[in-house]
């Protein structure tokens, strides 16, 4: 381990120049963003739930397809982003209701329309940051700088070093956390609206 570290110190000072020569490189990467299809899944476990309300979870995908442009220099090559495909929002709700609620009857259906009330709060979020996502990814992939290799073998390391700088920048990281803090306060407010009211009709 410790001649790992004492090699890696070694070649630090030699990259900075390096890195230097590739900045006249760099591209303006075209960026692309991609809201994924969703869909809906209904199940009721067998474990009891709370009868009046039912639970939505969704998965948020995150996904950034790259592609890199590669410079021949003295000495080596600049690694670039040449442009991104973002794929950004909710791509899957699974609902579960309580198992007593027997399907297509009153009670199942007003629980069920009440968590679809919670998708299209999911939904709404993402429409509605569409433009502070497109600006977060822009503002991202425009500050990665090219990456220097000595060796053209080196290429796909290199690009995983793009793509790991991409999804850890500060405005990916900031844009995720507005966009789940959002979706909580406003699943709240459906929970406040509706506070078992929807099951009334069915009394």
């Amino acid at each position: 381990m410790k001649c790992k570290i004492f090699a890696f110190f070694m070649i630090m000072p030699v990259l900075p120049a390096f890195s230097d020569d590739c900045l006249s490189y760099k591209v303006n990467p075209q960026v692309e963003i991609i809201v994924p299809t969703w869909r809906k899944e209904v199940i009721q476990p067998l474990r009891p739930m709370d009868l009046l309300h039912g639970n939505v979870a969704a998965t948020l995908v995150e996904n950034y397809e790259i592609i890199g442009d590669t410079t021949y220099i003295e000495d080596g090559y600049c690694i670039s982003l040449k442009s991104v495909s973002a794929t950004i929002g909710y791509s899957d709700f699974l609902v579960k209701i309580d198992s007593r609620h027997k399907p297509e009857t009153c009670s199942y259906n007003a629980v069920l329309s009440h968590e679809d009330e919670h998708i299209r709060v999911y939904l709404s979020v993402i429409d509605d940051y569409s433009s502070r996502i497109r600006t977060a990814v822009q503002t991202a992939v425009d500050s990665i700088t090219p990456i220097f290799i000595n060796d053209e073998s080196d290429a796909d390391k290199a690009m995983d070093m793009l793509h790991t700088k991409l999804q850890s920048h500060p405005e990916i990281v900031l844009i995720k956390q507005k966009i789940q803090a959002e979706q909580e306060l406003r699943n709240k407010r459906v929970d406040q609206v509706e506070t078992g009211a929807y099951m009334k009709q069915c009394l």
